[in-house]
């Protein structure tokens, strides 16, 4: 669990403040998804806290990191509010970083490789960083009225773009992981190998939410929106049971 939030903290920041949504959107869309990192990212730091092994390298310092992001996230809110938002904006692209360091840090705690761990890491963290700011931007459309369709139409398509990555991702590591993960489940399937089909198959279900998210938003009403943002939300239960299914390669 503290990776799936982890990712989720990460990805939400890095599609916060590495788009162009800084152009697009008002003060309030940064406030409403900061807020949500912070409980994301806090939860992850309380989560590895409390599933923390002194025998495992690198639980001690991604630990540290996620309540770090949590810090860091909560200051450059601060700052926004302050109406300081060249100091908020250099703050929260900073955060994207340690988000990044948070996600290594993670990685080192698999006992896999940790380039293919930070892999799989960085792909779940598009994965669903891509649904939650497509969510909250879906429903950002309710209170600004005029925002053209723009910033909504490009997290559609990073969505269908992070499906991509993260079925690859699942597909390298499929097989992996450790004593838990191999363990068996019946005489076919082992553990690892019963979570990645899961994984597959949630992905592939999100990847066909994604198609329906476009065809929603090619509707040139309003309603479009709409209709787009309730597809983002089924994302939501499919994205999260696939991330929660194929990292349960990284148990111990």
């Amino acid at each position: 669990m503290a990776l799936v939030l982890a990712e989720t903290a990460a990805g939400g920041a890095a599609f916060l403040f590495l788009t162009p949504l800084w152009r697009e959107v008002r003060t309030g869309f940064f406030a409403l998804t900061g807020v949500v990192v912070l409980a994301l990212a806090a939860a992850a730091g309380g989560a590895a806290a409390s599933g923390s092994d002194p025998r495992v390298a690198g639980g001690r310092p991604a630990e540290v990191l996620a309540f770090a992001l949590a810090g860091t996230t909560l200051v450059w809110l601060a700052l926004l509010i302050a109406r300081a938002r060249a100091a908020g904006r250099a703050l929260g692209l900073a955060s994207v970083a340690v988000a990044v360091a948070m996600l290594f840090a993670f990685a080192r705690t698999s006992d896999e490789s940790v380039a293919l761990s930070f892999f799989q890491l960085l792909a779940g963290a598009a994965f669903t960083g891509a649904v939650l700011d497509g969510l909250l931007l879906g429903h950002w459309y309710l209170t600004d009225r005029r925002l053209p369709r723009g910033p909504i139409n490009r997290m559609a398509w990073v969505l269908v773009g992070s499906v991509v990555v993260e079925f690859v991702a699942v597909l390298i590591g499929s097989g992996s992981g450790g004593a838990t993960a191999r363990r068996t489940l019946n005489p076919l399937l082992t553990l690892s190998g019963s979570s990645t089909l899961i994984a597959i198959g949630m992905v592939a279900c999100t990847g066909l939410v994604a198609v329906m998210i476009r065809l929603a938003l090619k509707g040139p009403r309003p309603s479009a929106v709409q209709s787009a943002t309730g597809f983002f939300y089924i994302a939501v239960i499919t994205a999260f049971a696939a991330e929660i299914a194929a990292k349960v390669r990284f148990l111990p």
